[in-house]
């Protein structure tokens, strides 16, 4: 006999509930600054790390390849990253922040750092480093 659903302790619907509370939040901030919450994992990889190919923002921010491409199409639109030929391939580009694009990390990344703590509020200290560690362990697992 299968083991009853319940929606109150199932992992699947609070964590659904969770991220869309944090989705929603964080796009409004996002908006104030002409952006979406399609362009952050692209522009956190390159605050990470500049001059990466398109195929490894893809896997970095476990993203699919095409989406990332229209995301480097538009952060290229808002003068935000810059495509530059890549010497060890004719076929791909390495991409780097433009100084517009860099200076947006200081400004953008309390948003999150902000958001962030206002969801973990809940728990206790402790309770938010287990949680952390948790989350950390099972995206690793994706």
């Amino acid at each position: 006999m299968p083991e009853e659903f319940n929606r109150q302790s199932s992992f699947g619907w609070m964590i659904n509930v969770v991220a869309n509370k944090a989705s929603k939040d964080f796009d409004a901030e996002l908006k104030k600054h002409g952006l979406t919450i399609a362009l952050w994992p692209t522009l956190m990889c390159l605050w990470e790390e500049e001059g990466i190919t398109q195929r490894d923002i893809a896997a970095k921010s476990k993203v699919e390849n095409s989406t990332t491409t229209r995301t480097l199409d538009k952060l290229e639109k808002l003068a935000l990253v810059e495509r530059r030929d890549d010497p060890n391939s004719r076929r791909s580009f390495r991409i780097f922040l433009t100084e517009k694009g860099k200076a947006l990390e200081t400004e953008l990344i309390p948003i999150p750092l902000r958001l962030n703590k206002d969801l973990l509020s809940a728990l206790d200290s402790d309770e938010q480093k287990q949680m952390i560690a948790l989350l950390q362990k099972m995206v690793a697992d994706i």
